[in-house]
């Protein structure tokens, strides 16, 4: 299934038409709802049936709103921004953006977490690029983003679920990616690509250690060379100076400024200090209590693949201004 997945994102991106790229669209859908329900327990059922469904909303809407420009092309009767809107929302609850990421976080609760790295990343690529098609700044794309990154940054705060926390995290995320969408064409790719690298790499280390709330045992007792590694590659998801998050956040908000759309670049700010404190909270749970490391060498009994990827990793992330 993993390869009719890939095949539908790229029969979307490459399609010359919205039929093409819907096609491509199910094709992506159908294939990701079997690698959802392959861990056979109650909660990735009713999370592949919820993706389904709204999925299945989503596309119905995309089709409507397509069949209904081409008739409107024909007859000239109603305006075209309405049907840009249409596509647009239908893409947007297809990603999992506020106002319409209300099936999302509960989604992310149900899978594993490799599911909910596909979710998070792949599944976000081809109706990014379709929406890059229909998108244009406007009332309606500046509402998305302001109601993106203030539910992304306020949802994770009273979270102790990870995957849940991860979800609100990456509504935030794709608040920012949208405004780099507006502000550049090709700005969005690079902060997709940067929020993927990270948001891999701490997912790796959540699932080599089997970690999902935040007061779990496993989370107190990782060793202090991962805690480290989690803190750096959370602070630098969160965008904080000088890790490589800051980079995509630092060009938006200088492109905003550009265009004297000030009053969401405060928006972006503020709630980028708010998500940063959930992210702290996190490396707070695992540095600050029941602290019961002694030694230093301990490190060396772990799975050494899983230390220097996630090395690796922690190093890329903190070059961002290099």
């Amino acid at each position: 299934f993993s390869f009719t997945l890939i095949s539908g994102t790229l029969i979307s991106i490459s399609s010359t038409s919205w039929f093409g790229a819907w096609m491509g669209l199910e094709i992506n859908l159908l294939s990701f709802i079997p690698l959802m329900t392959n861990t056979k327990n109650t909660l990735s059922t009713e999370a592949s049936l919820k993706y389904f469904l709204i999925q299945a909303l989503a596309s119905s809407i995309l089709l409507f709103s397509v069949i209904l420009m081409h008739l409107n092309d024909m007859t000239l009767l109603l305006n075209q921004h309405l049907f840009l809107i249409l596509i647009s929302s239908s893409l947007l609850l297809k990603m999992g953006a506020a106002p319409f990421h209300f099936w999302f976080p509960g989604t992310m609760e149900g899978l594993s977490w490799m599911n909910c790295l596909i979710l998070m990343t792949w599944q976000k690529i081809a109706p990014f690029m379709l929406l890059s098609y229909a998108v244009m700044m406007n009332s309606f794309t500046a509402l998305i983003i302001t109601c993106s990154i203030i539910i992304g940054s306020l949802g994770g705060l009273n979270q102790t679920s990870l995957r849940k926390l991860m979800a609100y995290s990456s509504i935030n995320h794709l608040g920012w990616m949208l405004a780099a969408l507006v502000s550049g064409e090709n700005m969005w790719m690079l902060y997709f690509s940067i929020y993927s690298f990270l948001s891999t790499s701490i997912i790796f280390l959540f699932q080599s250690f089997q970690l999902y709330h935040i007061n779990q045992n496993f989370l107190m007792k990782l060793n202090p060379s991962l805690k480290f590694c989690l803190f750096f590659l959370l602070l630098s998801l969160g965008g904080l100076p000088p890790f490589l998050g800051f980079l995509p956040k630092w060009l938006i908000i200088q492109a905003f400024v550009n265009i004297n759309n000030l009053f969401l670049v405060i928006v972006m700010v503020i709630t980028t200090l708010i998500t940063l404190f959930y992210y702290l909270r996190l490396t707070f749970a695992a540095f600050l209590f029941t602290y019961q490391e002694t030694k230093w060498i301990e490190w060396m009994t772990f799975n050494p693949l899983t230390y220097f990827i996630l090395l690796c990793s922690t190093t890329l992330s903190s070059l961002g201004l290099l």
